[in-house]
């Protein structure tokens, strides 16, 4: 989370509650934050030197605006130039994808690439699964049971296969722009 608090600030100085709002219209349709997650991520870049206030609004509540510093403009590009890591593909790529637009153009396709590689690596994991469960013998009573299970192996084989092509088509858009 902290290195997408870091791209929107990179977009923009904003406040806790601007986060929030930003969250909830743009990045939130792929990476869910709460306010109080958000806060706390926020209070660790600070305590890091990877943000620093702006300014603090007057008023009763002395709302603070945050920016990025220079390291934590850096601490940005080397997650978003960084290995794809983490369980879930889906928001490590579609964060990294979010911000894309931070980077000159010719450095977009090696991200593209990395997301790419990553989600070739998992359809294969898969595809090792599903060649297992092909010679298995399963017992008469657990049959039903394999049933869902190889419906759920099907649903992330095509959801896998999808974000392969998906990635593999924008990757060579990139390149030929």
């Amino acid at each position: 989370m902290a290195h997408v608090i870091l791209g929107l600030l990179m977009l923009a100085p904003q406040s806790l509650y601007d986060l929030v709002k930003s969250f909830e219209a743009g990045v939130g349709l792929v990476y869910s934050a709460s306010s109080g997650s958000i806060k706390r991520a926020l209070d660790g870049l600070l305590a890091n030197g990877l943000i620093e206030v702006e300014s603090v609004e007057p008023g009763g509540r002395g709302r603070k605006v945050y920016r990025t510093t220079e390291a934590g403009r850096t601490a940005f590009r080397q997650w978003i130039d960084g290995p794809i890591d983490g369980p879930d593909l889906e928001t490590a790529a579609l964060s990294r994808l979010f911000f894309l637009g931070l980077l000159d153009p010719a450095e977009r396709s090696g991200v593209l690439d990395r997301i790419r590689e990553r989600a070739a690596a998992n359809v294969a994991e898969l595809e090792a699964v599903e060649r297992q469960l092909a010679v298995l013998d399963v017992p008469e009573e657990f049959r039903e049971v394999l049933a869902y299970q190889r419906a759920t192996l099907d649903y992330g084989l095509s959801s896998g296969r999808h974000a392969l092509a998906w990635f593999t088509e924008r990757a060579a858009r990139e390149a030929s722009a």
